[in-house]
Parts: structure tokens; C-alpha cells; sequence
């Protein structure tokens, strides 16, 4: 059985590689890192870049924490046991460029460890996701990334990518504006072993996902950051990130386990962007690029 420590150490080298790999693609800004640990058991590696070329603000963070659940996310994960362990990394990148999609991706294991020496059934899984927030939604681009997420889904099992596609346009929903945060991409959690697939499958499945956000992320980069934008698109850009705040602070189940669990506020608040603006009751010009990425922020688009 791989233990938890294999999965955060190998966690921890995929969080060096993208790290790696964004500082080359930007070009200017590097990493900061900040080591933290958690009141109640374990830590994190919080690594954040700012003001670079083409990223405005983005973090990759690595944690491994520890502890007691409190009762409101026992009643939550619908568990019973009191101990936990949760180790994952989770990121999101902000562009300064508005042609350039907001990107977020997330894998992560959760287990109860009290509960292999109890009577209860064991407690553990994986989870995580990668999914594309354009300000603009270009169709070509839109259609390499589900490809290329359907592409690693298919190497591990024939119906993942459908599955986790469908779970991601209901999950990454806006419920009070009626719209999706973005375009969709792939979205699971309670992944367990099964007749189909073992433990170590799914821990490869989980890495598989991790390493696919370099090649996907960096050809999005590199296929539009040298257009030039207008003013108007910028502030396109920064009421696109207005949605994607809505979005956090209201519905994303990361960021309420983060602060349920007592985890580090500037880590789980990361994911929001620098600048953005609220609108009052804007309306998109018939016709317009802006009406037509509205038209596409809906569930059930088959990319592929």
C-alpha cells in the first residue's frame, strides 16, 4: 500500500517542477517561497509569483496537514472519525494579459488514519481536477485543452475524461449568475481503489494530471501572449476575475476545508486575483467578443 509520505514527497517534486517550468516561461519574475506550519499538525510550502512578464499573480502551493476534523467538516465529508490527514497542491495563475486564461488545477489525497485500527471502513481517496478560465474564449483553444486532458484521462480508464468533464461543468457553476467560471476541464474527488483500478493506479492517475499542467498551461501562454489587447479588454479581464472571486468565496469546497481546518489564510486566499471589478449590470454589445464568451459559460459543450 503507498503511504502517505510517498504521496506528499512526490506531491512536493511536482510542485518543483511546474515552479521550474513557470519561471522559464515567464521569463523575469521567480518564486518566493514561504515555509508554514499549522496550529493542530503539519505545514506547507506556500510559493508565489508576482508582476513578471506574463504572470501577474500565481501560486503553487504544497501542504501536508494533520489534525482533528471539527464537527462541521466531519458532517460535511459525511464521516464519522476525528483524525485526518490531507496532503496536495493546489494552483492558480493570474495573466497580466487578458488573452491569456486564468488556469487553476488542484490534486489531492485525504485519509483518516484512526480509521484503519477501528471498526469503521477505511477513509481514503483522491481528488483534484484542472480547469481553464478564459476572459476570452478562443474555440481552438478551448478544444486543445479538453483534448489534451481527455488524452491523459484515456491512458488510465475509458469513460474518466466523460465522467470528470461532466463533474467539472456542474462543480465549476455560478449558480447566482447562471453561468460557469470558465470553460470547464475535469473534476473528481473520492477516487478510491476499486475492481477496476488499484490504489497505485490512482496515485499515478493523480501525478499524471499534475504533470499534465506544464505542457497544456505553457502552449496556452506561448500561443497569445505576444497579441496585442485594448483597454477595453483589460477591464474585460478584470470583471472576468471578478466572476472567478465570486466563484471562491462562495461555492469552492478547497476553500472552505482550508479554513474549517484552521489552515494558513494567505495560502487558501491565494487563488484570488490582484485586481478585479464589479460592473453594475453590465451588458455585452450584440455581437461583441464579450457577448460571445458569454454565450459559451454554459454546461454541456463538447470540446472534443
Amino acid at each position: 500500500m503507498i503511504s502517505k509520505e510517498q504521496i506528499a514527497a512526490d506531491y512536493q517534486e511536482i510542485q518543483d517542477e511546474i515552479c521550474a517550468a513557470l519561471e522559464a516561461t515567464d521569463g523575469k519574475a521567480v518564486f518566493e517561497q514561504e515555509l508554514w506550519d499549522r496550529e493542530g499538525g503539519g505545514g506547507g510550502r506556500t510559493r508565489v509569483i508576482q508582476n513578471g512578464n506574463i504572470f501577474e499573480k500565481g501560486g503553487v502551493n504544497f501542504s501536508a496537514v494533520h489534525g482533528t476534523l471539527p464537527h462541521t467538516m466531519k458532517k460535511a465529508l459525511n464521516v464519522e472519525q476525528d483524525d485526518f490527514f490531507a496532503t496536495g497542491i493546489s494552483i492558480v495563475i493570474h495573466p497580466n494579459h487578458p488573452l491569456v486564461p486564468i488556469i487553476h488545477m488542484n490534486i489531492r489525497y485525504f485519509e483518516m488514519p484512526s480509521s484503519f485500527n477501528t471498526n469503521h471502513s477505511p477513509v481514503r481517496w483522491f481528488g483534484g481536477g484542472i480547469d481553464l478560465t478564459p476572459h476570452y474564449v478562443v474555440e481552438d483553444d478551448a478544444r486543445f485543452f479538453h483534448e489534451s486532458l481527455k488524452a491523459v484521462c484515456d491512458q488510465f480508464y475509458h469513460d474518466f475524461y466523460h465522467r470528470f468533464k461532466i463533474w467539472a461543468d456542474d462543480y465549476f457553476f455560478i449558480k447566482h449568475r447562471d453561468e460557469t467560471r470558465g470553460i470547464g476541464g475535469i473534476f473528481y474527488d473520492r477516487l478510491t481503489a476499486n475492481d477496476d483500478m488499484s490504489w497505485t493506479d490512482i496515485f499515478e492517475f493523480s501525478k499524471a494530471i499534475g504533470r499534465s499542467f506544464i505542457p497544456i498551461y505553457t502552449e496556452l501562454v506561448n500561443r497569445n501572449r505576444g497579441k496585442k489587447f485594448t483597454e477595453q479588454q483589460q477591464l474585460w479581464q478584470y470583471q472576468r476575475r471578478s466572476r472567478y472571486t465570486e466563484f471562491n468565496l462562495v461555492y469552492d469546497a478547497g476553500t472552505r476545508f482550508g479554513l474549517e481546518t484552521n489552515g494558513r489564510i494567505e495560502s487558501i486566499l491565494m487563488s484570488l486575483p490582484p485586481t478585479a471589478k464589479w460592473v453594475y449590470n453590465y451588458q455585452a454589445e450584440p455581437g461583441s467578443e464579450e457577448e460571445k464568451t458569454l454565450s459559451l459559460l454554459k454546461k454541456g459543450i463538447n470540446w472534443v
